[in-house]
């Protein structure tokens, strides 16, 4: 089973990796970006076995910093 994990950080933490791609953005002429919010995505190959409770527990203690990152599961076959 293929599983996504969306990991971003909650509002108002401070992201100096959005600002920094901003900023390029601007810099090769792209207007129009009011802001960036960069993010990571962690696929994950699993067995059918592995329940929702294990990967919601598999992102608390791992996967996302969760005083500062939400995280997003999306499981697919």
């Amino acid at each position: 089973m293929k599983t996504r994990i969306y990991v971003t950080l909650k509002g108002g933490v401070l992201d100096p990796q959005g600002k920094a791609i901003h900023h390029a953005l601007d810099g090769l002429g792209f207007s129009g970006v009011n802001d960036v919010r960069q993010g990571k995505l962690i696929e994950l190959d699993l067995d059918d076995s592995v329940s929702d409770a294990d990967i919601d527990a598999m992102c608390r203690k791992l996967l996302a910093n969760t005083v500062i990152e939400n995280y997003r599961i999306e499981r697919s076959a």
